[in-house]
């Protein structure tokens, strides 16, 4: 008796978890508009419309939520819509570092403070990739092969210009002291198909977005960019899982990255309104298909809300202000 009043209870606490809150403070009134500044395809767009299905898949929100791309002045249009939109709670945005890169080095007049933080979902890892036919089994021998080379020899493939990936291409060269010659593409999934044509020789490239050519035994990954290994334990290919690549430290490369997916608000919004957002969310990441999906992805499953999203976005804006000078990305 004592076990079957336990798996009733079990039953009825996850159903109550998936199920339309019965009584909030606040919850909209109308559609909600999620924004991502960045164009449709690319990890934020993924995140974006994977939470936008759990939350239709499990009904947790009585009004649509409906994703609108705005990636004009590399996410400074989607952003200045939310900073312009202040005390609306029908509209959020999901974020990546551009957060800070773009005003930083564009001067565009936002900072994220200029928005309302509701929560860090995860971290996106990075990792260091070559054309699976090259001899280079691990990062250590291809950044020294790299810095024998010469500057003006090697091509590093990346997403964008003075964004995330030039940033940590500049971070491996102040480490190894290898030069490469940086090559902007329009997303990640080009950067891939890049590096399987040889029109580069390397890249820095979100796991999601070379997973497929991994698997098909054309990329190579010899570190990622994480201050510890990727947990995920299930084989991608015949010999390997996310959790074998090692740590770059690991490899002898002394330099760490991650990339934010976070969601903020408008500004001016009120505590419940912002907290209706917070528990929606929290429900989001409960489910299996955010489960399954952050393992797919290879993501750092680190969640923050409240003060301490805060305090690590600071921090954050910080880092990449020291990054982006020493590489001379900042805005005049």
């Amino acid at each position: 008796m004592f076990r079957t009043s336990v798996a009733l209870s079990a039953v009825a606490a996850s159903a109550a978890m998936f199920a339309a809150p019965a009584f909030a403070a606040w919850e909209p009134s109308k559609p909600v508009e999620f924004v991502v500044p960045a164009g449709t395809g690319g990890g934020a767009d993924q995140m974006a419309r994977l939470i936008q299905g759990v939350v239709v898949k499990h009904n947790l929100m009585k009004q649509p939520l409906v994703v609108v791309n705005k990636s004009g002045g590399a996410g400074a249009e989607g952003f200045l819509d939310v900073k312009n939109a202040k005390g609306d709670p029908h509209k959020i945005v999901v974020t990546l570092s551009n957060l800070f890169t773009t005003p930083l080095a564009t001067g565009v007049p936002f900072n994220w403070r200029d928005m309302t933080p509701v929560s860090m979902m995860a971290l996106d890892n990075f990792v260091l990739w070559v054309n699976a036919e090259t001899p280079y089994k691990t990062a250590k021998d291809y950044l020294a092969a790299a810095k024998a080379a010469g500057p003006g020899k090697i091509k590093m493939g990346g997403t964008g210009s003075k964004q995330e990936d030039q940033i940590l291409t500049v971070g491996l060269e102040k480490a190894t002291g290898a030069k490469f010659i940086y090559v902007p593409f329009k997303g990640g999934g080009e950067v891939a198909v890049q590096l399987v044509g040889k029109h580069v020789d390397s890249t820095v490239n979100n796991p999601i977005e070379a997973v497929a050519q991994w698997r098909a035994g054309q990329l190579r990954p010899l570190c990622v960019f994480d201050e510890k290994r990727m947990p995920y334990k299930n084989k991608v290919t015949d010999t390997m899982s996310w959790g074998d690549i090692p740590t770059c430290a690991e490899s002898g490369v002394p330099t760490h990255y991650t990339m934010l997916r976070g969601i903020f608000m408008p500004p001016g919004v009120s505590a419940e309104q912002k907290q209706f957002y917070v528990d929606l969310l929290k429900k989001v990441r409960e489910t299996p298909e955010w489960k399954d999906y952050m393992e797919k992805g290879a993501f750092n499953q680190t969640y923050m809300d409240g003060d301490a999203f805060f305090q690590w976005l600071g921090k954050a804006e910080q880092n990449h202000r020291e990054l982006m000078k020493d590489a001379g990305f900042l805005a005049k």
